[in-house]
């Protein structure tokens, strides 16, 4: 018995695109929902200690001064 399917190479439909998970608020619990904000309060609470305390680190990390400042002015429900 022969297996057709064995025979013929896999081709991606769109091989120039990759597979990404679905946004995170499409999928989030209400306690998924709570646990994203705090890691963004976290976040952007560490940020703007960087910033203060040493400025020269967020060229490290690809950030801007301003682009920093603007992260760090976001409330916590805003990705």
């Amino acid at each position: 018995m022969t297996n057709i399917f064995a025979s013929t190479p896999h081709h991606p439909v769109r091989p120039q695109t990759s597979v990404r998970p679905m946004p995170r608020r499409e999928r989030a619990s209400p306690r998924g929902l709570v646990e994203i904000w705090r890691e963004r309060i976290r976040f952007r609470w560490s940020l703007g200690q960087m910033s203060e305390a040493n400025p020269h680190l967020i060229d490290d990390i690809g950030l801007t001064k301003q682009e920093a400042e603007e992260e760090i002015a976001k409330p916590f429900w805003r990705a």
